[in-house]
This record gives C-alpha cells, structure tokens and sequence, in this order.
C-alpha cells in the first residue's frame, strides 16, 4: 500500500475528542481547519450534562435511558431532559461539522464512550454501577451496539464522502480488568471482569462498524493485546505513560499493522516544543524496537495526550496545530 493509499483510510494527526468552551460552530472550525485531512468530531463538555463524554454516548442508546444525579449518570424508566439535551447537543454538533466538511472526501473521526467504561460510569437504580451486574453489562454492550449503529450511519449520510474512523474512548478499561473500579461507598471494588467477557463485548461494540476502530485510554497499561485480538485498528493512548514493558506488545502491533495513535503533545496549558522534538520519543522507541524508519510516518498518527476540554482555547487550536507540524516533521525525518 502507498502512502497516499495509507493517508486515505487515515490522516498523519488528528484530535483526541474534546475541546473547551461551548460553540459548536467554533468547535468544528478549529478539528476540521487544524486537521485537512484527518478531521474529527469535536466535543464540548463545557455546555454541562449531556455534553460530558458518558452523557453523549447516552445520548445514542437504544431503549435504555438515564438522567443525571449528584453522583453522575443513573438509569431511568424513559428518557427525560437529560436525555434530549444529549441529543440535541449531538445534533447541534453534527451541523456545525456537516457545514464545515462540505465536498470533503477522506478519514473523519467520531467518537464514543466504550461498553466497559460505560458500565463503570453508569448507576442502576439502587446506586450501584452496571459493572457490578454481568446481565446489565450485556443489556448494556447490546444497547450501545445499536445506537453506535444508527449513529454512524446518520454520520455517513450527512458527510458521504467521508470514511468514518469510530473511536472508543475506554479510559477505565485497564480498572475494570484489573478489579480497580471503587463501589458507590467507595470502600470496596467490583470485581475484576473476565478478560474474555471483556474482549467479546469489545468486539461485539465495533463489529457494527465497517470501518476501522480506534480504542482510546489516556490511562497507564492499555491492554494493546487484548484490544488488537477484539478487533482495533488502532489504538490511542498517552504516549509518556509507556513503559519498557509495554515495549514488546507495541512492537507486535506496529508488525500486525495496527495504527498508533500517539498522543505527544500535552492536553493542558503549558510551552510547546519544537515539532520534531515532539515526536523525538516515537522516533527513539523505533529504533530500539528495530522497526524500519521507513514505516514511522505509516504507523503513527499523531495526537494530543488526551481531550483537550482542560486547557484554554488558545492553547487547545495551538496544541492541533503543533499535532499537524509533529506529523509533518515525522514523515519528512523518521531517522
């Protein structure tokens, strides 16, 4: 495959998800402007409940609502106006990017909250989270198969000549796994999910999408295995987390073909390198994994380290910015 072939099923940097303040319009100016040719669907916490990242993907279920309480997102019997907000917010948003992606042909990412993560975030009716109830769990993984579906399909009808990159944003994964996730008293944790019930839901949440699927984790040890054997194409992740011992699994994927989507540039306020200094931590990692140079700029997509809904506008258009300069210094230097 060319690289030109490559850039079409993505492009060199995207955005993670987020961005501050609360204009959809300015929002999908600033990820479809930064990013020409990798754009995403921006998301603006700021406007309050329902646009937060787990009240978005409540938004999509299907026959399965919830609305808010001071604890967070808890099951309800219809949906009510935390539900519609969700949805109307989603609408808003999905205007604002129509307008912006006019005639635009190429890899467009969207974004939603991942079957495990939701379960961690979301209450039953006593309080507790659907983590806790393997039978809510499955409802659960059901229901968010279906809304992703219809999703994505009013995705495609409104940008047709977009190619859809579903991203699955997991930040609790490697907890949930590993029995870390704390109970609503918070003095004890549900117990660790059977790594295979893990991976079959994973897979059954991104077989309703018929392209590529990106999991995404700011969070340290991103299970790449488990999430490479369930079916992503991608992964993405916070690319000063790694550790030596992730080495070896990033290694495997890189040769298995799966793209790296490695956030390098800090997701908060503060200076910015120059780009290639950016990306000097991928390039090092290359060489001590003994992969062909050659093969950088095919691998890795550059991002942010995480949403960037924490940091200030200026700084979040100069962050997408310096993702699209990094990628650049990437493909023109991989040595």
């Amino acid at each position: 495959m060319s690289d030109s072939d490559h850039t079409k099923l993505w492009g060199p940097a995207t955005g993670v998800g987020s961005l501050p303040g609360g204009d959809a319009r300015e929002a999908a100016r600033a990820a479809t402007g930064s990013f020409e040719d990798f754009p995403f669907l921006a998301e603006l916490p700021a406007r309050g409940p329902g646009a937060d990242m787990i009240g978005r993907t409540i938004g999509m279920l299907v026959d399965l609502y919830a609305h808010v309480e001071p604890s967070g997102w808890r099951i309800s019997d219809r949906p009510g106006r935390d539900t519609r907000r969700a949805r109307s917010w989603m609408g808003e948003d999905l205007d604002a990017l129509e307008e912006f992606t006019q005639g635009y042909e190429g890899p467009l990412k969207v974004q939603a909250v991942g079957p495990w993560t939701l379960a961690a975030a979301l209450e039953l009716r006593g309080g507790e989270a659907a983590l806790g109830d393997p039978g809510a769990c499955r409802d659960l993984v059901g229901s968010l198969a279906e809304g992703l579906h219809g999703h994505l399909a009013d995705v495609r009808k409104r940008i047709p000549g977009a190619r859809v990159v579903l991203q699955l944003d997991e930040p609790s994964l490697t907890a949930v796994l590993r029995g870390h996730v704390r109970t609503a008293s918070g003095y004890r944790t549900y117990r660790a999910v059977d790594r295979q019930v893990v991976e079959s839901a994973l897979r059954e949440v991104m077989g309703v999408h018929d392209g590529p699927v990106v999991v995404h984790s700011c969070a340290p040890d991103v299970p790449f295995a488990l999430l490479r054997r369930a079916g992503a194409a991608g992964v993405s992740f916070d690319f000063g987390l790694l550790t030596e011992r992730d080495e070896e699994t990033i290694g495997e994927a890189v040769e298995a073909g799966t793209k790296l989507f490695a956030g390098v540039v800090a997701s908060t306020d503060g200076p910015l390198s120059d780009p290639g200094g950016s990306v000097m931590g991928v390039r090092t990692l290359w060489r001590r994994l003994e992969l062909n140079p050659g093969t950088l700029a095919e691998s890795v997509v550059v991002t942010p380290t995480c949403g960037l809904a924490g940091a200030s506008p200026a700084y979040a258009r100069a962050a997408l910015a310096h993702c699209a300069r990094a990628a650049r210094s990437l493909a023109d230097n991989p040595e």
